[in-house]
């Protein structure tokens, strides 16, 4: 069967179920198969299936596919591949690491899946396939780890580099990818870790200090690395602030603590790489000043730019629908931009708000998908603030956040 026509089915147990997850397994098999299709990408509550033994078990239920184009899915002519997991409930702990003069905060530590994680992925909108692309990597990656493929004969160094303007999600995305990857992979390793590493505090106030605060910290990952049933994840944010151009620091304008600092990164880039278990996610505002070196590891370098009108009308959907399930705005159908098209965006009763919604995000254009969240937020609090409205009095509020939104960038 072609690789679209598998239907991935991720079912999130809750944490007192006693049932095997073999047995949650085929529970939701048989639920699902009496379906005729699914919604896809949307998380579907374990209380709204028939079943007792699911309201009482699951948690929720997302199903995905392959192909970013489907919001639907038939289910008798699809594959069903199902990944039964629990989500951890503790908060990140926060890494030290100790210098001559005091303890510093060097990571931040979640065990995957998370919590804190739980929907980020679904919620993370692009115009293109971006994350599937990103989420065939990590399986890629981990399969031909565990085939023993000879990295000298063919190399990869388990380093993705997201780059793009600030508010584009990239952060968010390698966390999500983080905890979903844990999911997908549960068939092989028994959980997941995440280490976010603080590029910022890793630069001691003794220059001298930081080559050695980076080794330090890299030795706690390998630590980690040790366990073969732990998927470990390493977060670099912000990796220029680690592998600054070299060039610039032997013409004088930086420190040579750089460059001892890129160096300790690079080499311990190069040692860890010979785990199976590992995966580096990295992400930078400012391409041009990292160390090409580093640029030549990276096997992915994804751009993630502001968001398209397409996925400005998909992020602006899920909030109304959002504010909708929570109360703040009256219920209705928006229309899917599939749909729109199909219909040569012609007004209707049907469609005219779906429409008033997408005239929205022609407007929207050129915004980050931090600013466009932030959109329906302040509509209500500057313009409604009403505990629930109509459809197309939210529109209108929307519109003049906008508005304002704009004014303040220009300012």
């Amino acid at each position: 069967m072609e690789m679209h026509d598998v239907l991935h089915v991720e079912v999130c147990q809750k944490v007192d179920s006693a049932l095997s997850r073999k047995d949650v397994e085929e529970v939701v098999r048989t639920e699902l198969t009496s379906f005729e299709e699914v919604t896809l990408n949307v998380s579907m509550p374990g209380e709204s299936f028939s079943k007792d033994i699911i309201k009482s078990h699951v948690e929720s239920i997302v199903c995905s596919s392959n192909s970013t184009e489907r919001s639907h899915m038939k289910i008798q002519s699809s594959t069903l591949r199902v990944y039964v997991y629990r989500l951890t409930q503790e908060n990140a702990a926060t890494e030290t690491i100790r210098t001559d003069s005091d303890d510093m905060s060097a990571s931040a530590h979640w065990i995957l899946p998370s919590k804190d994680f739980h929907g980020l992925w679904e919620s993370l909108i692009y115009e293109s396939d971006v994350k599937e692309h990103l989420l065939h990597f990590v399986e890629t990656t981990m399969l031909f780890s565990d085939r023993n493929v000879d990295p000298n004969i063919i190399s990869w160094n388990k380093v993705i580099l997201l780059h793009g303007p600030p508010g584009t999600g990239k952060t968010s995305l390698c966390k999500a990818l983080a905890h979903k990857a844990a999911i997908r992979l549960a068939y092989h390793y028994s959980h997941g870790e995440l280490v976010e590493i603080n590029s910022h505090s890793l630069f001691s106030k003794w220059f001298s200090e930081s080559g050695k605060l980076v080794m330090k910290l890299f030795d706690d990952v390998k630590a980690l690395l040790e366990d073969p049933k732990a998927l470990v994840c390493i977060l670099i944010d912000e990796v220029e602030s680690l592998a600054h151009v070299r060039k610039s620091c032997t013409n004088g304008t930086e420190p040579s603590d750089s460059i001892r600092v890129v160096n300790a990164l690079l080499t311990q880039l190069d040692q860890i790489k010979k785990y199976p278990n590992v995966l580096i996610l990295t992400t930078s505002n400012v391409t041009e000043a990292i160390d090409v070196a580093f640029i030549d590891r990276a096997d992915i370098r994804q751009f993630i730019g502001f968001p398209s009108e397409q996925a400005i009308y998909k992020i602006y959907s899920s909030c109304i629908k959002e504010l909708m399930r929570t109360g703040f705005v009256e219920s209705e159908i928006l229309s899917e931009m599939s749909y729109l098209k199909k219909l040569g965006y012609e007004e209707n009763v049907e469609t005219r708000h779906s429409l008033m919604l997408l005239e929205l995000s022609k407007q929207s254009v050129g915004m980050s998908g931090r600013a466009l969240r932030k959109i329906p937020f302040l509509a209500h609090a500057l313009y409604t603030q009403t505990t629930k409205c109509t459809v197309p009095r939210f529109l209108r509020a929307m519109h003049l956040a906008i508005e304002k939104q704009k004014e303040e960038e220009i300012a």
